[in-house]
């Protein structure tokens, strides 16, 4: 019995466990933590006389009671959790990288709250595929709690409300970018935080209130809002330009649930892409080696700005990866980000150290002092990049299966291909499916397929040179699937 037949809905997605709710059951948290740390055991990589996890959680109803079953995990393999509490994912990886021990996140990212998951770390950062591959073929019989029970399961969960508060964790997490800008170097920017149910919402208002700036909290929910930075609507966009013109602010900020992907507005409310942030991101801390993935704007290699660029597989595992082999071929300026804006530090820049799991914080703070500095308002950094522009949004509640067997036709069948983009009044010119399906039509715009490795859902990417040409590319694309699947 393996890992794939405790629950046939649990399982890896594009980064750590993603199951709903009513399927991570206390028995079945327990057995993937203990299977992660015999992995560890079995491949080196959990140091003589570890004896600490450092565990942590986001603000989703369900993400203590996972919490405590991780913990009754660790216990039966000997380890005792060095709690960290709520707090950003970046966070709980830099604790995990600081002590030397592994760590375990609980958190659904941006999915709905209905669903959660676990995020597993190394001492040197997030767990790669190779990792995921390895301890599925790791038995599980011997592992399981006898009668589905974990005895110790209240004794853990006491703990988790106990050490739900601020942590060394967060402290060292807001120290690291304390350190890294000059005192009140954000002085003189209005700045809102969006709040809603993020686990890093008041860390993030302090942190720009330490840095100068003056903070206005908004949109705070008791209710878990799953804030997706790849499928930002109208909506979205018309809330945060009428914070902006109530409260005469620079900018808007936010992140996913758990504090690894940034979510900025400019001064007049509109979204900026995370490929955006991210090649800007990169301006800013000089970096000369850039890893992203395929779906992410092109404007990073027609920049010109950086010396070498690699393009991935979407999911965090593929850009580490890719860094790692890029720093041992002697790159000495590594680093990466996702279409989510999520920005990976493979190597020290600006005297910062690496950090190579997804983080919100650094972008976030990237732009604001980036806008400071030239004394421009954020709105005007993208125009430092080429013109290429991108949208995003997704079909919701489509079986996996069925956008894979989509894909599949269009990518074997020439004559639909070309019937799936003649709406576009062009033709399709060149295609890549390093992760679903690319499509490079004839005007240099693109269409980008691609099954979620999250949830049932199909996402679409479309890249264009002007941002109304991206819209009606991502709104016609969808309404042509659509009509398909009926």
């Amino acid at each position: 019995m393996f890992l794939k037949d405790l629950a046939p809905t649990v399982g890896f997605g594009t980064s750590g466990v993603r199951a709903l709710v009513v399927d991570l059951t206390a028995p079945v948290v327990a057995t993937y933590v203990r299977v992660f740390i015999q992995h560890l055991r079995q491949t080196g990589q959990l140091p003589a006389g570890t004896s600490q996890c450092v565990v942590g959680w986001d603000l989703r109803p369900s993400s203590p009671s996972i919490a405590a079953a991780v913990c009754a995990g660790l216990q039966a393999e000997g380890l005792q959790a060095d709690w960290a509490g709520c707090l950003p994912t970046p966070a709980l990886a830099l604790r995990a990288l600081q002590t030397g021990n592994p760590g375990i996140m609980v958190t659904g990212s941006h999915i709905p709250f209905d669903r959660n998951g676990i995020k597993f770390y190394t001492a040197q950062g997030e767990i790669l595929k190779a990792d995921e591959v390895a301890m599925q073929a790791i038995s599980v019989e011997a592992l399981l709690p006898q009668d589905g029970q974990l005895p110790n399961l209240a004794e853990c969960l006491a703990q988790v409300h106990a050490q739900s508060g601020s942590s060394p964790a967060l402290a060292a997490y807001v120290a690291r970018y304390t350190n890294l800008m000059p005192a009140q170097a954000l002085q003189g920017l209005r700045i809102g935080v969006y709040q809603h149910s993020a686990v890093g919402r008041d860390m993030l208002a302090q942190l720009l209130s330490q840095l100068g700036a003056q903070v206005t909290s908004l949109g705070r929910s008791d209710h878990f809002v799953p804030i997706d930075t790849e499928a930002v609507s109208a909506a979205d966009e018309a809330m945060a330009a009428a914070w902006c013109a109530q409260h005469q602010l620079h900018a808007v900020v936010s992140t996913d649930g758990d504090g690894d992907r940034p979510w900025v507005c400019d001064e007049q409310g509109r979204f900026m892409r995370g490929d955006v942030l991210g090649t800007l991101t990169a301006l800013w801390l000089g970096v000369q080696t850039v890893v992203t993935p395929v779906s992410s704007n092109t404007a990073l290699e027609k920049s010109g700005h950086f010396g070498h660029t690699q393009r991935t597989r979407i999911g965090s595992p593929y850009v580490i990866e890719a860094m790692q082999a890029l720093q041992a071929q002697g790159h000495n300026s590594v680093a990466g980000f996702e279409a989510n804006g999520g920005f990976l530090l493979q190597t020290a820049q600006k005297g910062l150290q690496p950090l190579p799991t997804r983080d919100s914080t650094l972008p976030i703070l990237a732009v604001l002092a980036m806008a400071q500095h030239k004394q421009q308002p954020v709105s005007a950094l993208p125009s430092l990049l080429p013109a290429r522009f991108t949208q995003a949004d997704r079909i919701q509640n489509l079986p996996t299966a069925q956008s894979q067997q989509l894909i599949q036709n269009l990518a074997q069948d020439k004559t639909a291909l070309q019937t799936f983009v003649q709406f576009t009044d062009s033709q399709a010119v060149h295609t890549d499916q390093t992760d679903g399906l690319r499509i490079t039509l004839a005007d240099d715009s693109i269409i980008h397929l691609r099954p979620s490795g999250n949830a049932p859902e199909l996402r679409c990417y479309t890249e264009a040179s002007t941002p109304e040409h991206a819209q009606q590319l991502l709104t016609a694309s969808l309404n042509q699937i659509k009509t398909i699947l009926s």
